[in-house]
C-alpha cells in the first residue's frame, strides 16, 4: 500500500495506537470492541423463485428495489462476542442508538471503560451522543467510551471488517426486501451473547 509522504507520520501514529490496543491482554473491565457498518440494498422478488427437480432454486432476473438499510457490526475479538444492529439509515442519531445498546449490554455492565475502534466516518464521534440524547445521558455514555479511530485509508486495521465480510458472504448474499428480514438473516451468523 502506498501512502502520500505528508501523511505517513499521521498514518503510522494512528496505526501504532490501534495495534497497541489490540496487544492488550483481555480484561473484562476494559474491553476492546471494534465496529464497522455497511449498507445493504433491499431487493425483493417480483415472482416467486422456482425450485427445480434437482433442488436448485431459480430466481427470476426481475426484482423490485425497496431502498437500503445499514448493518452495524460490533465485535469484541478477545471475548468471542459479536452482534449486529440493523437500522434504516446511517445518521449520527442511529449510530448513537447502537452505541447505547452496546454500552448498556449485560456483558458490559461491569466494564469501567470500553475502547471502541472504528473508522473515521463523520458520525463516529462522541458528539453524536449529544445529538441523540439529553446531556446527562450523553455524558454517561461518553464517560464509558474511549474512541479510537483507524487511520484514514487504514480501515483494514479494524477487526470488525473481516466479521462484516463474513456476514455479507454467509447471511446477506441473498435477496432481502425488508430491514427486519436483514436483522433476522444476521442472527444466523451466531456467537451473539448480548
Amino acid at each position: 500500500m502506498v501512502h502520500p509522504a505528508a501523511h505517513d507520520a499521521e498514518f503510522a501514529c494512528q496505526m501504532e495506537q490501534v495495534l497497541e490496543v489490540y496487544a492488550r491482554p483481555y480484561d473484562a473491565r476494559y474491553p476492546v470492541v471494534c465496529m464497522d457498518e455497511q449498507p445493504k440494498q433491499l431487493i425483493d422478488e417480483v415472482r416467486e423463485p422456482v425450485v427445480a427437480p434437482d433442488g436448485t432454486v431459480r430466481e427470476d432476473f426481475e426484482y423490485a428495489r425497496r431502498g437500503v438499510c445499514v448493518a452495524c457490526m460490533f465485535v469484541e475479538p478477545l471475548a468471542g462476542w459479536r452482534t449486529v444492529a440493523v437500522s434504516e439509515r446511517r445518521t449520527a442519531v442511529d449510530w448513537a442508538q447502537h452505541i447505547k445498546e452496546v454500552v448498556d449490554a449485560p456483558c458490559y455492565r461491569q466494564a469501567e471503560r470500553i475502547t471502541l475502534v472504528c473508522d473515521n466516518l463523520n458520525t463516529h464521534r462522541l458528539a453524536s451522543l449529544y445529538e441523540a440524547f439529553a446531556p446527562d445521558e450523553a455524558l454517561r455514555l461518553a464517560r464509558k467510551l474511549d474512541l479510537l479511530h483507524t487511520p484514514k485509508h487504514g480501515s483494514w486495521l479494524n477487526m470488525a471488517e473481516p466479521e462484516l465480510s463474513a456476514l455479507t458472504r454467509q447471511c446477506l448474499d441473498q435477496r432481502i426486501g425488508e430491514c427486519g428480514r436483514v436483522a433476522d438473516a444476521c442472527q444466523g451468523l451466531g456467537r451473539d451473547t448480548q
